[in-house]
């Protein structure tokens, strides 16, 4: 018999779409946080929660559906809509939407959308999904209210703040945008202290193949966790603060963090940490307060967190190493300056350079970001990235296309410069075999991805790059990046210019 439930909180997402081959044992499989999270702030309202993570299933979505309905009768079901990336939730939103269609053909249950995408166009998520409810800002206290009001026996929800709903009409379903915006949550240790793990199976998750590269065949156990919410920064090409409906930047306590870890250590026996915060290195009293707890522990740690070039201090480096972060994530771009500024990020390449090799001093290891096709991007400035990154030979790379997600301001640009954008939502995401990246008025998207895919095969085969791998991390990293190097992505954008 399904278990009887209030809410029923779903993970979306298709590896094999979104990453291609490489989704099958290379792609990380990342716990849902922020399901976790709602999960919580619902179970201490008394609502009784489950989570269906479909990409850590490995199933489906038909088999998902299948599954989830025959496991669970809930009341409210909600797709939660985020990704692995911070800017990456609209990449999810074909599993998400096929999944609401299976479920709303077979059963009667109302299905909520919410996540990044959702907030990012709710009205347009309304018109061509198959739900009921959209929430266009955070998540939990509209989740929270609107299955109260379905408990209740509602059919107007139009007092529930952020949102969205369906109307019954003569002449149909009439689409009902919110008439407020329901605040923040301001007491995050009190309202929503970390991540239900409970309702996840942790077995199934794995972290990243270079997060690893000191025990390459110890990805598992892994468990990603928020110190903070949202971001004070306006880069151009990011939307992680479309749920907040603002530059928000909220903290949990460094004692709420790290009890969270204590859990995960105690109970999972976990080794490896992402800290999903689009910028942990920030406020340095909140970064501080958890090494120095961290390093009261003496917990053998494997911690990943992402960091800009502006916000790494010296003071910070030393503690950092201690209390188990062996890599940083900076967020360097590009290599021409000018581009840069248009991306809000004016510092200079010899800033970058001596922020990274002051990191490695303290022995950390850099992740480098960099992003190929901003808006004043040309071949020559495309190179110069590609020349920076390899100066740079940070200990891993992660190269992009610039996209214009939904919530960016790059998705506005586009939107009145009249350029091209996918035309299905599975094509914003990085791998896929129809990613189309955004041109600009330099370069074409088949330029930009051409470029994008031949740097990181220039990258990761470089001699030098190769030589410090071998010499940090050993042969046995060198051969698993080889296997990376021969899976290829296909690219259909490419295929049609060949």
């Amino acid at each position: 018999m399904p278990q009887n439930i209030d809410i029923l909180l779903i993970n979306p997402g298709d590896h094999r779409g979104t990453y291609q081959a490489l989704g099958t044992s290379i792609a990380a499989i990342e716990p849902p946080v922020f399901a976790g999270l709602f999960a919580t702030y619902l179970q201490k309202k008394g609502k009784q929660v489950a989570i269906f993570d479909v990409p850590a299933s490995q199933l489906s979505a038909e088999g998902a559906v299948s599954q989830m309905l025959a496991d669970y009768a809930p009341k409210l079901i909600v797709l939660v809509v985020y990704g692995l990336q911070p800017s990456a939730s609209t990449q999810n939103m074909p599993s998400a939407g096929k999944i609401a269609r299976l479920i709303k053909e077979a059963s009667a249950v109302p299905v909520m959308m919410t996540g990044t995408h959702p907030a990012a166009l709710p009205e347009r998520t309304m018109r061509e999904e198959k739900v009921d409810f959209v929430c266009s800002l955070e998540g939990p206290v509209t989740i929270l209210k609107t299955a109260e009001a379905l408990a209740a026996g509602a059919t107007d929800f139009s007092a529930i703040p952020s949102l969205w709903w369906k109307r019954s009409t003569a002449s149909g379903p009439l689409i009902m945008p919110p008439q407020s915006a329901e605040p923040l949550i301001a007491d995050l240790d009190g309202e929503m202290p970390g991540i239900a793990w409970d309702l996840l199976d942790m077995r199934r998750y794995r972290a990243h193949n270079w997060h690893c590269f000191d025990h390459i065949d110890q990805r598992a156990p892994y468990a990603s966790i928020h110190t903070s919410l949202g971001c004070p920064y306006k880069c151009n090409f990011c939307c992680i603060n479309a749920p907040f409906g603002k530059n928000a930047y909220r903290m949990w306590s460094a004692e709420t963090v790290v009890k969270e870890i204590d859990h995960l250590v105690q109970h999972y026996g976990i080794k490896n940490i992402k800290f999903v915060d689009e910028m942990f290195v920030l406020n340095r009293r909140h970064v501080l307060d958890i090494c120095d707890l961290l390093i009261e522990r003496n917990y053998d740690l494997n911690i990943w967190a992402y960091a800009r070039v502006d916000t790494v201090k010296d003071d910070m480096l030393a503690k950092l190493r201690a209390a188990g972060f062996n890599w940083l994530a900076l967020g360097i771009e590009s290599g021409s300056e000018h581009v840069r500024d248009g991306a809000e990020k004016s510092f200079s390449s010899q800033d970058i350079i001596d922020v990274v090799r002051k990191i490695q001093a303290h022995g950390i290891r850099v992740m480098g970001n960099y992003i190929f096709g901003l808006p004043d991007d040309t071949h020559a400035s495309m190179q110069a990235t590609l020349d920076l990154a390899l100066e740079l030979n940070c200990e891993f790379a992660n190269f992009y296309s610039a996209m214009a997600y939904p919530g960016s301001q790059l998705y506005g640009l586009a939107q009145q410069q009249g350029i091209a954008l996918p035309e299905h939502w599975g094509a914003y995401s990085q791998h896929a075999y129809d990613c189309l990246p955004l041109a600009n008025a330099n370069l074409s998207a088949a330029e930009i991805l051409a470029f994008r895919d031949q740097a990181f095969n220039t990258y990761f085969a470089s001699p030098r790059y190769r030589e410090m791998v071998k010499e940090k991390f050993g042969q046995k990293v060198l051969d698993h990046l080889d296997e990376v190097l021969a899976i290829g992505l296909r690219r259909k954008l490419l295929e049609k210019e060949a």
